[in-house]
């Protein structure tokens, strides 16, 4: 299961995050988002865990902790639309060959 960890403060690190939730279970990825520019955290990560409990635990109770003065916020990830179903990619038709929309009328 993925979870979303908002509210992260800058200065946290991702080995920091990472020790948080093994307290509860084994960590399968552990991320935090970073500015491209100034390569800091951009204030919340990602965390993976196997076990569906364990990572249930961890969300009870660790949400609305305070870490470092930030109250930080810790919910199920939820796929973006892309993540979720990948675009869907058909073969170019034939040229001589008619689409599959194409109606035809019967001939009298």
């Amino acid at each position: 299961m993925k979870l979303l960890v908002r509210n992260l403060p800058r200065s946290l690190t991702e080995a920091e995050l990472k020790t948080m939730f093994q307290t509860f279970g084994a960590v399968q990825s552990c991320t935090l988002v970073l500015d491209e520019r100034s390569g800091l955290s951009k204030g919340f990560g990602f965390v993976e865990m196997p076990k569906a409990g364990q990572c249930k635990a961890a969300m009870q109770q660790l949400n609305g902790q305070d870490i470092q003065g930030n109250r930080i916020r810790v919910k199920k990830a939820v796929p973006t639309s892309a993540e979720a179903s990948p675009a869907k990619t058909e073969p170019a038709p034939d040229a001589g060959a008619p689409s599959a929309g194409t109606l035809y009328k019967r001939r009298s």
